[in-house]
């Protein structure tokens, strides 16, 4: 993901490390995102909970898992579903419609990442439901996240099928690359949390964007001020 290079500023708000700007976009075949608190402003889990007095709770799980605290992501994933147990399925599109917003500059890096030329996948470790219509709403080309069962119009508390997980995510971004015929040094993940980081590590730019301090510290490109374009600083 890195050398050992020490981050300088590239300019306010933004660091890079192991490089020279600026990289030519079109260089690459391959990019992919995290969803929650990176392509959207929120951890979706969260304001679900939110719907049933939970949201404390939840919350502080999340955010140990993204500072990567708790190192078994599937293990946390499960803890927070199970308390998501009766919440009506229309609380999803509550969130959606209500606390859900892209983050700045998410519309102009995936057009940009379009115009030259790159796949464009979605992984998170959050969601289909969301995951689905961020990846339409942004003209992607695929996601992957996971799904919560439904039965009777509730959440049961369960995901369904396997974990979307830090290595899960790496696998989805190396398949990728390889039904491409691209070497994963042609790709560049972004992401925020700790379990962002074995995508991050497997592809040829790392971008932490808002991210957890463990996760700045090891990404090429470090963005903590301004919106997810401010990538297209330090490419052409």
């Amino acid at each position: 993901m890195s050398d050992n290079a020490s981050p300088r500023a590239f300019a306010p708000g933004l660091l890079i490390r192991g490089f020279e700007p600026p990289l030519q976009l079109s260089s690459f075949r391959a990019i992919a995102f995290d969803m929650d608190s990176t392509l959207i402003n929120i951890e979706c889990i969260d304001e679900i909970a939110d719907a049933v007095g939970k949201k404390a709770e939840v919350a502080a799980i999340t955010e140990a898992a993204m500072r990567g605290e708790i190192t078994d992501f599937k293990d946390s994933l499960r803890r927070r579903v199970a308390l998501l147990q009766g919440v009506p399925a229309e609380a999803l599109q509550d969130v959606y419609d209500t606390r859900l917003q892209l983050n700045p500059g998410a519309t102009e890096l995936m057009a940009a990442a379009r115009s030259a030329g790159l796949r464009t996948l979605l992984v998170s470790g959050g969601f289909t439901f969301f995951a689905d219509r961020v990846r339409e709403r942004l003209g992607m080309h695929e996601a992957h996240a996971n799904t919560l069962e439904i039965e009777g119009g509730l959440l049961t508390g369960r995901v369904l099928g396997d974990i979307v997980d830090g290595e899960a995510k790496k696998q989805h971004l190396l398949a990728l690359c390889m039904r491409l015929g691209c070497d994963p040094r042609h790709s560049i993940a972004v992401g925020d949390g700790a379990n962002d980081l074995p995508m991050m590590g497997a592809a040829g730019l790392s971008v932490a964007f808002h991210a957890k301090p463990k996760v700045r510290e090891q990404a090429m490109v470090a963005i903590s001020e301004g919106g997810l374009d401010r990538l297209l600083d330090v490419l052409a």
